[in-house]
């Protein structure tokens, strides 16, 4: 029955995607706002606390509120370091882990509703036959280190500044006021307050600014490339903190034809080049979203696999692979539209 109904990994993915989208933009209409506001502050995903009908929200504003309001505040009083300052950060940060244990990177991939959106854009780019843009070897490296700068300067650094009086308090949750989910996932609502231009001082007005900008390029940018927001989206670094430690896992077994096809990182939507080149550990990289896709496209049995536990929940299949190309390309394209990215090992495969 399960497979009448998903005949593909990719088209389970996306029901719970699409699920998941309508409980973390929704969710508090179901189980009531009060309600909504205890099932969790510390999601493993984008979820935004602006968005008055949510069902629980991500781990970034409570941390930046904790940095603002507790640590520097704490830091500057020099009182209570312990329940007022490593508690809380060890309360948010364990509830995070929780959540985050349990599917690890997956909630970047299955989850966050910025995700779906920017999924939601490239379809519709393919469909109308927009370019296709991905990063190559030689230059996806200068996009990768942005996501970690996000994370120490704006969820981190500047909130605790403001917190010491080092900065000003405008900059208390710098990284939510330019975070495209606020502005997404509030339209989705229709609620419009979050697009308005704040200018009641020159730093809300830039924020505000910026954060329009960014959630207009990021829209226009996934109808031709492939999740331009989560490359540069702190909680992906968060997430890659923790990766390790998670019981599961995107394992590749060392195979004789790897590293001739480069299928699997043309499948890739955060083009990984990593897992096309090497195997074991350093095949499950820091910018991976566990969507699969890599394990869905590899053309060898067993090669590619996503483990819990140790024990495999979905491995790379040669019949599953030709049954796959029927339905969609590697890169998306719908199967009356295919279109195959060549790379150099594709090229030389």
């Amino acid at each position: 029955m399960l497979k009448k109904l998903f005949p593909t990994l990719s088209r389970f993915r996306f029901t719970v995607q699409l699920i998941m989208l309508f409980v973390t933009v929704y969710g508090g209409n179901v189980v009531g706002h009060y309600a909504a506001e205890k099932i969790t502050g510390s999601l493993p995903a984008l979820s935004c606390a602006y968005d008055k009908q949510n069902g629980g929200y991500c781990v970034l504003i409570p941390l930046q509120h904790q940095m603002h309001h507790r640590i520097g505040e704490a830091l500057v009083k020099g009182q209570q370091v312990f329940n007022t300052v490593v508690l809380p950060l060890v309360i948010t940060l364990a509830s995070f882990f929780v959540f985050f244990v349990f599917l690890n990177k997956a909630f970047c991939g299955w989850i966050c509703p910025m995700g779906t959106v920017q999924e939601l854009a490239y379809k519709f780019g393919r469909l109308i036959n927009r370019p296709l843009h991905r990063f190559e070897a030689n230059n996806v490296g200068r996009v990768r280190p942005v996501k970690w700068l996000m994370l120490l300067v704006l969820v981190l650094g500047l909130p605790l500044m403001a917190g010491m009086g080092v900065a000003p308090d405008q900059v208390g949750d710098p990284y939510c006021q330019v975070c495209p989910s606020r502005i997404a996932t509030t339209l989705l609502t229709a609620d419009t307050e979050q697009i308005a231009m704040r200018t009641a001082n020159p730093i809300n007005f830039t924020l505000a600014a910026i954060g329009n900008t960014m959630f207009g390029f990021v829209l226009l940018a996934a109808f031709a490339a492939r999740q331009p927001f989560c490359r540069i989206c702190p909680m992906l670094s968060l997430n890659a903190l923790f990766q390790k430690l998670s019981p599961m896992k995107l394992v590749k077994v060392q195979h004789d034809k790897c590293d001739k096809c480069g299928i699997c990182t043309i499948a890739c939507p955060m083009d990984i080049h990593e897992i096309w080149h090497n195997h074991g550990s350093k095949a499950f990289h820091e910018d991976c979203t566990m969507c699969g896709r890599c394990a869905e496209y590899c053309p060898d049995d067993d090669v590619i696999q996503i483990k819990y536990f140790g024990v495999p929940l979905f491995k790379s299949s040669r019949e599953y692979f030709k049954a796959r190309l029927k339905l969609e390309s590697p890169e998306g394209m719908p199967k009356n539209k295919v279109i195959w990215l060549k790379t150099e090992g594709a090229k030389n495969g």
